[in-house]
């Protein structure tokens, strides 16, 4: 046995990981998927069978959830693959800035003030839109491998 003590330093919390396995056979369409390091959406999967050698394969067919660019991967079925833990929150629009910057009140009473608008034209028009008319929206950010991006719109009424 060896005298030396050893004192580990936990720097993150429980959950905080990006991303957990999953065996490539259980994920199924609908369900997130890392491809080439990118958080995905699953649109479309096919299995085919063992060959004489190896293993059943999976093919996925995944759009990045932020960048919504098409992404595809083969794993063999039986082997793990990346699932990142994707979360969607709401807060109150609170203010847009010049530099394109939104302003936002989280649960607590903080504010929010990381995020850019987002890059998708029919949201942007309709954020704009709505704050200029002085309604009263609630934005649905998605986050996802320590990425976070507006993705839906609320109109709550006037203020």
């Amino acid at each position: 046995m060896s005298d030396e003590e050893h004192h580990f330093e936990s720097k993150a919390d429980a959950g905080a990981s990006k991303t957990y396995p999953q065996q490539a056979g259980t994920i199924r369409k609908n369900g997130y998927i890392v491809i080439k390091g990118r958080p995905c959406k699953v649109v479309e999967v096919s299995t085919s069978k063992t060959g004489k050698h190896g293993h059943a394969k999976c093919h996925f067919v995944g759009i990045d959830i932020f960048t919504a660019k098409k992404l595809e991967d083969i794993v063999p079925s039986s082997h793990n693959c990346d699932v990142p833990h994707v979360n969607r929150t709401d807060y109150q629009l609170i203010d847009i800035s010049e530099d394109g910057f939104v302003s936002l009140l989280t649960e607590n009473g903080n504010t929010k003030d990381d995020l850019r608008l987002p890059t998708d034209d029919s949201l942007l028009t309709q954020i704009k839109d709505g704050f200029a008319e002085g309604k009263d929206l609630v934005v649905s950010v998605m986050s996802a491998m320590g990425e976070e991006q507006i993705c839906a719109l609320k109109d709550i009424g006037p203020k």
